[in-house]
Formats: C-alpha cells, structure tokens, sequence
C-alpha cells in the first residue's frame, strides 16, 4: 500500500490517519486535559461581554418561584389559569391529542411556511370566510413573538427598515415590552405615538388619531393591537377603528396588527372586528397572531404572520420572502401545536368544544375583573377602581405606582410588573379579598 498516498486523505476520521489510527489509538476523551491557556483574563474574548438585564417579566416570575412564602401570588405573567391557579389543559387539546396519538404517522419536518390545514384556519379566523385568502400570505410560526420577529425581518429587509428612508415603525405608548426589542433586534427604526391619558386609566384617542395624521411618513408600518390591548387592556371601540383605518388609508401608513388575544376580548368574531375594518379601507397590511394563549398552547408555541397584498400574484411573491427569512431563521415551525389547532377546528364537535370553553375563559376573566373592582370598593380605601371594568383582556392597568407595586412584592408576596400592569386572569376568587386587602394597604 502506498501510505504516503493512504494519509493525504484524513477527511473520514476527523483529520486522522487511519493507518495511525489502527497503531496508536486516540486518547480516552475523558482524559483528555484542556490545552494550557497562556493569555490572561483580559484577553480573554467573552471576558468582555456584559451581562444582560433580566426580563422584567420573566425576572419576575423567577424571583416568584424563589419566594417561600406559601401565600404568593403571581400577576405578572400573561397566562391564563383556572379557579386553582392552574394553567390547566383545555377538554378539546385533550381530545385532539388523544386523536393524533391514534392517528399520526410521521413526525417528518413541516413544510417552511408550516402546516396546510393549520394556515387555512388561520387565515379564516383572522380574516373572515368573505376575505380573499389568495391575497394572503400567511405562514404558521413558533408563537406570536415568532411571528413578529419575521414581520420585523420583513420590514427590514424588503421596506428598507434600518437604511436610510426605510420604514419607520411606529408603537403605541406603552406597548408590550418585547415589540421594541423584536424590532430594534432587526435594525428597525421605532417610534411612538400617543395612546393613553396622563392618569393612564383611558384611551387619549384624540392623541392616537393627530399623532397618526402627522407623524409617520407615507409608507411607514403602525403597529396596533387588534384587541386586549397590552399592556393595558384599553382599545378603541368600533367607530374609533373606522378612524383609524381612514387615516391609515389617507397616509398610505401600512398596519400591522398584534393579534395575540383572539377571543379573550368580546368573542372570536368581534375581537378580530378591527382587522376587518381596516381591511376594508386598506389594501395591504401585517398580521401577526397567537394561537398559544386561545387554545391554552403556551408550550407549543403556535403563532404565524399573513401578509395581504393587493392581488394573489404579489401574495406568492411576498410568501417566498417569508419562507426565505424563515429558511435562515428556525428553517420550519414545530408540528404538534399546529396539528392540535386543525384537529380541533377540522372537526364541527371539537370546534364546538373550544368555543364554549374560550367563552367560560372569557367570562370567567370578566368576572375577576369585576369581583376586584367591588371588593376593592368594600376594603374603605377611598380608591375607585371602576375604570378597570372599562378594559378588556387578560390585562389592566391598575394605576399602581412602582413604588406600590415593590411593597405589595416585599411586603405580601404579591407580584406584578413595575407599570402596575395586572394579570387580570392570575387572580382567584378564593383569594380576592386578600388581593384587595394587600392593595389596601399600599394605596
């Protein structure tokens, strides 16, 4: 044998020479020592790397779980939980799991732009049986968050987002804390119009609409929430959406609309009212929706984007752009949330199912709202919380200031965000009245 000829080709074993390797074999990779380090600590390339700040959310519910006292109380956290505390899974994801427990045959990768069926419904619970799907390039990703992070590389790569004279997008003050981040990770430029009062307990629509006739520039991107306003819980009514889709329309602004709280507001149909209408006045526009918290998927992760376009041929165009980003991204959705979802919505029993329980979740979240706003009035405290029965969703704004909020953590295990957002569903009737007597106490 020709050795000489043997070892110029290492590629198979790593770089070793096989006839070598037969002679002297490689050491125990348990008793291999790391190589001696002759730089110092400051020459070390991830000794420079700053810490990031925790997630104020996330932060919290970690500081949550350390805290030994037995009492707690979580409300910071947006997800909805029983009269237990629990967040429990939903009869009809049970039943449709136990179907495709029975039934799937494969666990191969989904298509890119994710799961046929799954899209389908998307598309009709977002936009309506009436709408044009051909127009619509919708893509399932991994929960809402996932896909705004691609509506954000969308912006940025075919609007000119982070380039000079590329896109603006435009928030309300305040908006979720992660919309800033989703952008500005992608080079967006961001900015803000107005949204509340200065007592933060309504809608300055007047604010939102002179805002919206004068500072974005044609072509801009106004995100909004479709309903469940968050951190708020405060929306525009209906007349108030009919403004704002004109003026989106005048100023040739594109809309892309938070849709996270399908039916938690006044129903399936009615909370995706806002899309509709702007819709109808605009002939292209940004979806991005959450299907994690309607079916109680929050594991699973099930969101997507859709984009309408004016006619079906720029739809095909805008979908291969999606799939791109995505290919570069996480490559493909995850399949068993999506499969969930079109199980339950393939089937007219399960379909009903879901709709009685998000119904009960529904009611359930106006409920506590409402027991808090009484129990509150019964504590003597001389603070009115009527305005809260006024929101809608999982969330209010309680006017708690900062400094309210930390007694009600170090003093009563009771956690909330900073801004005094509440998780209106966080709470349980059985422990009402000790909420109500904590807050009380700060007020």
């Amino acid at each position: 044998m020709d050795r000489s000829k043997h070892r110029s080709d290492r590629t198979d074993l790593g770089g070793i020479d096989p006839a070598d390797y037969h002679q002297t074999p490689p050491q125990n990779p348990q008793t291999i020592q790391p190589p001696v380090m002759t730089a110092t600590v400051a020459d070390a390339r991830f000794a420079s790397i700053s810490a990031a700040a925790p997630d104020a959310i996330l932060g919290l519910t970690e500081a949550f779980l350390a805290d030994p006292n037995p009492e707690k109380m979580n409300l910071s956290v947006g997800v909805y939980k029983n009269a237990e505390g629990i967040t429990h899974i939903m009869r009809c994801v049970k039943l449709a799991e136990q179907r495709l427990v029975e039934t799937e045959s494969t666990k191969g990768y989904l298509p890119i732009d994710g799961h046929a069926d799954y899209r389908h419904h998307l598309c009709r619970l977002i936009f309506g049986d009436a709408a044009d799907h051909t127009r619509v390039a919708a893509v399932q990703s991994p929960g809402g968050t996932g896909g705004l992070r691609v509506a954000a590389a969308f912006v940025g790569t075919q609007m000119g987002g982070g380039q000079m004279g590329g896109a603006t997008v435009w928030m309300s003050n305040p908006t979720w804390a992660n919309h800033k981040n989703i952008f500005a990770a992608e080079n967006v430029p961001i900015e803000t119009y107005g949204y509340l009062t200065d007592d933060r307990r309504s809608l300055d629509f007047g604010a939102m609409i002179d805002d919206l006739k004068t500072k974005p520039s044609a072509g801009d991107v106004v995100l909004l929430h479709a309903c469940c306003h968050n951190p708020t819980g405060i929306d525009p009514t209906d007349d108030q959406w009919q403004q704002i889709a004109e003026v989106l329309s005048e100023r040739r602004l594109i809309p892309l609309l938070d849709f996270a709280y399908q039916g938690f507001g006044r129903g399936i149909d009615q909370d995706a009212a806002a899309i509709r209408t702007v819709m109808r006045h605009c002939d292209e526009m940004i979806v991005c929706n959450s299907f994690s918290k309607n079916f109680g998927l929050y594991s699973e992760r099930v969101g997507g984007i859709s984009v309408l376009a004016r006619d079906a041929d720029t739809a095909d165009i805008v979908r291969s752009q999606l799939k791109r980003l995505i290919r570069s991204n996480y490559s493909n959705p995850p399949r068993h949330g999506a499969a969930v979802v079109a199980t339950i919505l393939d089937d007219a029993e399960l379909t009903e199912i879901w709709q009685t329980e998000l119904s009960q979740m529904r009611d359930r979240i106006h409920s506590l709202r409402q027991s808090f706003v009484q129990t509150m009035a019964n504590t003597g405290s001389g603070h009115d919380f009527g305005f809260l029965n006024q929101q809608s969703g999982m969330f209010s704004y309680s006017g708690l200031t900062p400094m309210q909020v930390d007694q009600l953590k170090n003093q009563h295990s009771i956690y909330m965000v900073g801004s005094g957002r509440i998780n209106v569903a966080g709470m349980t009737e059985a422990r009402m009245q000790t909420l109500c007597n904590a807050v009380a106490s700060v007020l």
